[in-house]
């Protein structure tokens, strides 16, 4: 998977495509992420202190990965990504320009 937390993504497919958005989770082995104002459903929750009342809250729910593509500010749309490795350090470059995203762990 080539989103990471904390990239800033694009939606391709769904009801909120074309919103752009930061990732705030990833779950790799679901291949899914979570980003923040993106894919909003509504959860019941009991009453508890946090929420007196108990009802429904609105969060954010997880959205698959092929669904989200890579924001380059660069270009200033949605991106594919390959990696590069560039003197023993992988880098996420932009398939259009070349801009190179910050260094990957490896």
């Amino acid at each position: 998977m080539k989103i990471r937390k904390g990239d800033t993504v694009v939606v391709i497919a769904g009801r909120d495509k074309g919103k752009k958005s930061e990732v705030v989770r990833v779950d790799r082995k679901a291949d899914k992420a979570i980003v923040k104002g993106i894919n909003i459903v509504k959860k019941a929750v009991r009453r508890s202190q946090e929420h007196p009342a108990g009802g429904f809250v609105e969060v954010e729910s997880f959205i698959h990965a092929s669904n989200l593509m890579l924001f380059c500010p660069k270009c200033n749309k949605g991106v594919r990504v390959k990696m590069v490795i560039d003197k023993d350090k992988k880098y996420r470059v932009c398939k259009k320009c070349g801009y190179k995203f910050e260094e990957t762990r490896s």
